[in-house]
């Protein structure tokens, strides 16, 4: 072989590595409730991070799903054709019970054993949504009790079965939403979709979804204008004679990332549907559904950050560059400790609302009020932070991580959505702003939650100080939701880390975010930081 075929100086491929290994990870499990479920996690962990299954995410993502409306004579059939890999995803997700399995096992901290399967099973993020909307439906079924003990035992189901027919004909069932019409948007109650009573106790519905994602799943909530008001439908796919209902799919939304997930737009046209909770009651009934999607949008975030930074930190420990591996060069290390720093304050608190929402549904007010206002807040900034965050951890690898075959430019691309699904940045604002006009108990919790770090460190101490005149000047707030959200969130990752967090990561986070000894880009860490141990907790593990 010529000389010019000498291959060195690249990085081996990440393989047979084990997310699960990652410290705050595991740190946070326990702390939550979770501790019983480390063993199914790591082997989980462990299948996502082979070859095997990095091979499936890939494929998954590279050929699209295909919508078939019609069969080869001209029947509406409105079928979507995916890659087998993404029914091996799919198959393993369900069968691990990162879907709705929670809901059927009482045990303490079974949510936050879910949270962390989802943040574990990273071979491709497209096919969590169909999970998700399974996970997060069934609170909001139960408002109906009789179709809630038809189907929430299909829904908690660990059998993953793709074929379109009859769900109750089948032995575990996906579902999904559909919210948002093309005038609307986040407004909902701007929908024009009728619902028509039929006099037998089911509706016929009528009208056009600008956004319904994952449309082969098996049964849909809906919203549309009842004679009542806005109101919740649930929507089979299939109805109980096994006729396709009358749900059209126009076409799929060609997006910038999220690719293995099929998105569409969806025609009503007299499908069948029965209501679910009360006429009128559409936007309480559903929003349940929304707030546990909304976790899963920073639990999202959080898992992309973590996967970056493994993938950054795995290239600079094998690169070299001017004689020196990345891993040891002064401005590189200052560059991964903040990343490292970011995920891990984004973890934390994720898993902090996932420990407060699996002590929610247990009855718990407090950890209820807690979520109200703190999900809404760090769905705001964790998500905002995590496209940039994405963007740094690609650069670390310089040319080769925006060549499609290092899985970054995937992961970048993906990275905008978890602040654009579930409410914008400026909606999941205005959410936090909501809470405390609507529960300002929610706020008397938040403080006696941080009031639990108080005096630890005189910068967490400053930053909560000024943040309780922040929240009382209500002449101004709405045009500072933005910067309200934002503090919230912060306060609530400088009390974690400060109570809970290792120091150094602490130190670096307070020093930075709150103190604000700090640039305008990742790496511009003050010096006398110790990044060593910051770095040692970033490194992959098998």
């Amino acid at each position: 072989m010529s000389d010019t075929h000498v291959v060195t100086n690249q990085v081996p491929a990440l393989e047979d590595h084990n997310p699960a290994t990652s410290p705050v990870l595991t740190e946070a499990i326990v702390r939550e409730g979770g501790e019983w479920g480390l063993d199914e996690i790591a082997t989980l962990g462990a299948l996502s991070g082979t070859a095997q299954a990095q091979r499936w995410g890939e494929l998954a993502d590279r050929n699209r799903p295909v919508l078939h409306t019609h069969d080869r004579t001209g029947h509406r059939i409105d079928e979507v054709e995916f890659d087998p890999a993404y029914h091996e995803l799919m198959r393993t997700a369900i069968t691990h019970g990162l879907h709705a399995a929670p809901w059927a096992d009482d045990r303490p901290g079974a949510h936050v054993i879910r949270a962390a399967k989802t943040s574990v099973w990273t071979p491709e993020p497209g096919h969590i949504c169909p999970i998700s909307m399974t996970y997060a439906v069934v609170p909001a079924l139960r408002h109906n009790p009789e179709l809630s003990a038809v189907y929430e035992p299909l829904l908690t189901s660990r059998v993953y079965d793709p074929e379109l027919t009859v769900p109750t004909a089948k032995a575990g069932i996906t579902a999904g939403m559909s919210m948002t019409e093309k005038q609307g948007g986040s407004d909902v109650r701007a929908g024009t979709t009728a619902a028509v009573p039929n006099g037998d106790g089911s509706y016929s519905l009528t009208g056009h979804k600008w956004f319904t994602s994952a449309p082969m799943c098996d049964i849909f909530l809906v919203l549309a204008q009842a004679p009542g008001g806005l109101s919740c439908f649930l929507l089979p796919r299939v109805l109980p004679d096994g006729t396709r209902n009358r749900m059209n799919l126009v076409r799929l939304k060609d997006k910038l990332g999220n690719h293995a997930n099929a998105s569409s737009e969806v025609e009503y046209d007299g499908a069948t549907a029965w209501l679910v909770g009360d006429e009128g009651r559409g936007v309480p009934t559903i929003i349940e559904m929304v707030n546990l999607t909304r976790l899963d949008c920073a639990l999202g975030s959080a898992t992309s950050m973590r996967t970056g930074l493994a993938r950054a930190v795995h290239h600079a420990t094998h690169r070299k560059a001017f004689g020196e591996y990345l891993i040891d060069q002064p401005l590189m290390r200052n560059v991964l400790a903040d990343l490292a720093v970011e995920a891990e304050a984004a973890t934390m608190v994720a898993f902090r609302m996932a420990g407060a929402t699996d002590r929610a549904v247990r009855g718990d007010e407090r950890e209820s009020l807690l979520r109200r206002i703190g999900l809404a807040a760090a769905k705001y900034w964790v998500c905002k932070r995590s496209t940039g965050h994405a963007a740094e951890a690609m650069e670390c690898l310089g040319g080769n991580g925006y060549v499609e075959d290092s899985g970054m430019p995937r992961l970048y691309r993906e990275a905008p959505l978890m602040g654009i699904w579930e409410g914008s940045g400026n909606v999941s604002a205005l959410d936090t702003l909501r809470a405390m006009a609507t529960r300002p108990d929610s706020v008397d919790v938040l403080f006696d939650e941080l009031a639990q770090a108080a005096g630890a460190d005189a910068r967490l101490d400053a930053h909560i100080a000024q943040l309780k005149p922040q929240l009382g000047d209500l002449e101004t707030i709405a045009f500072r939701g933005r910067k309200v959200a934002e503090d919230i969130c912060l306060a609530m990752q400088g009390a974690l880390l400060v109570r809970h967090g290792h120091p150094a990561v602490a130190d670096a986070f307070l020093a930075t975010r709150l103190d604000r000894r700090w640039g305008g880009a990742y790496g511009t860490m003050p010096a006398g930081l110790d990044v060593a141990p910051i770095l040692e907790r970033a490194l992959v593990k098998g």
